[in-house]
């Protein structure tokens, strides 16, 4: 071979290799950047265009992806969407996704690793890809029973069934209608976006778990007495002081009951009389006398201040370890600093109701390939022991008290012994308080434990308190799990 063929022989194998080299780099290390690029139409199409699979509540598929003559061929379509919409959240072109239909998008869409053989199966086949279904833990029942209780209030409530951790119902309201935000008319699915944002009662915040956490008011006063009581010190028999007013430490400010009432004539009263009529002066002091730092540790072994995804992401609740008497005293009636969740407070009483094991809650229950075959299975799994059987034992009775004869008359279920706490917490002056209810029935085989927060007294205004507004919505989640 003469010089010039050799030279153009080796510039055309230089020219081959580095031809192969750039196609290698591409379709391996730069694919997975590619892919994601917003600008590359044929990844929308992809993503998109797949028949994802159906999102399901006992047995109904509640999100399904119906076919469509545009170039995306599928459209997701959400069945009672406003009813759903807090958990499904949205598959939507212009708006991306949230909740389930992201946390759960790998399955839906059909490329988790665990669904290699159904991949394979269709290359082999030629059938057309199908996502996963996707089965919650939800009641039907008892999610419309929540969410038809709650009304046109601003508010949450969660159900949990305490001896799993399956979650029965969450919902928030207002809610909103996903479908208009999955439509592939890009336009009107941003404007639809846009419109969510600005509304009145910012409708895309889930209030159960995410967007805003509240003072506890009330509720709370549970864990102070745990604290108390695991403490060693107390029981719900010890007797404690019980001032008309309590002046703050540190400080020339009274903190005063509900009312401006006395608790006790004596000026003392058991640890269990205190919850009853959720004495406000008696755990103030009990709160200061036990510490930040107990207070705390208490509310960290029911679940505060931990990141917990259900799979939903849940905002952490929190209590400051580190206040100072004053703070302390105000956070031991679930004031100062103390931020919940809903999904907390149900924690609380779930805790209490399943012998003081905290089990992990869930919403995704079974996850089926498109044969139908099991591809994952939630158990129930134990998230920790927040107290002792018997501290629960004695929680337990004197939840059982505040719904008997105490400030939570409002849950009695005739012929069904219910525990519960009820809350009102300020937030501040001339607005209207939260009003919270938390509890468990039946009170000697829980089956559902619930937590509701009413935001700002609802349609009773300032005029409201747990027991008038919440225990009345607790009432009727628990019986749409007791009495089906």
């Amino acid at each position: 071979m003469n010089e010039p063929l050799r030279k153009l022989s080796g510039v055309v194998v230089i020219m081959i290799v580095t031809l192969m080299a750039a196609t290698a780099y591409i379709q391996t290390i730069q694919a997975p950047a590619l892919n994601a690029d917003g600008r590359n139409v044929r990844t929308i199409y992809r993503e998109y265009g797949k028949n994802r699979g159906p999102i399901v509540v006992a047995g109904t598929s509640i999100v399904t992806s119906v076919p469509v003559r545009d170039p995306f061929k599928y459209q997701r379509s959400y069945v009672s969407g406003t009813l759903y919409g807090h958990v499904t959240g949205f598959f939507s072109i212009a708006n991306g996704s949230t909740e389930i239909e992201s946390k759960e998008n790998a399955f839906l869409n059909g490329t988790a690793p665990a669904l290699w053989l159904d991949r394979l199966s269709g290359l082999l086949t030629g059938a057309e890809p199908q996502g996963s279904s996707v089965e919650l833990t939800l009641d039907p029942a008892v999610q419309k029973t929540a969410y038809d209780a709650l009304g046109n209030q601003r508010g949450a409530v969660v159900a949990i069934e305490p001896s799993t951790g399956k979650i029965l119902a969450l919902v928030s309201t207002p809610g909103y209608d996903p479908n208009a935000l999955a439509s592939h008319n890009t336009s009107s699915a941003a404007k639809a976006y846009q419109g969510l944002l600005k509304a009145d009662g910012s409708p895309l915040e889930n209030r159960a778990i995410r967007g805003r956490t509240y003072p506890p008011g009330s509720t709370f006063k549970l864990v102070t007495s745990a604290a108390a009581l695991e403490s060693g010190d107390y029981t719900k028999d010890s007797v404690i002081p019980a001032p008309h007013r309590y002046q703050l430490p540190q400080s020339k400010s009274f903190l005063r009951n509900y009312g401006d009432v006395r608790c006790s004539p004596s000026g003392q009263m058991t640890l269990a009389e205190a919850l009853t009529v959720s004495c406000n002066t008696a755990y103030a002091e009990l709160g200061v006398r036990l510490g930040a730092e107990k207070l705390a540790e208490q509310a960290e072994a029911f679940g505060f201040d931990t990141p917990l995804s259900i799979p939903l992401t849940v905002a952490p609740s929190h209590v400051d370890a580190d206040a100072n008497p004053p703070m302390t005293a105000l956070a031991a009636i679930g004031q100062g600093n103390d931020r919940a969740t809903p999904l907390q407070i149900a924690m609380v009483s779930a805790a209490i109701a399943n012998r003081g094991e905290l089990m992990k809650p869930y919403v995704v229950q079974t996850i089926r390939g498109a044969n139908l075959d099991v591809v994952q299975d939630t158990k129930p799994n134990q998230l920790r022991r927040s107290v002792s059987p018997q501290t629960a034992a004695q929680l337990t009775d004197m939840m059982i008290d505040v719904v008997d004869r105490g400030s939570g008359t409002g849950a009695q279920i005739s012929g069904i012994d219910v525990a519960g706490k009820t809350g009102t917490a300020e937030t501040s002056k001339n607005v209207p308080p939260h009003a919270w209810f938390t509890g468990f029935a039946p009170a000697n085989d829980p089956k559902v434990a619930v937590a509701v927060i009413v935001e700002q007294g609802g349609s009773l205004g300032s005029e409201a308190t747990g027991g008038k507004i919440a225990a009345p919505i607790a009432k009727a989640v628990m019986e749409a799990v007791l009495r089906p």
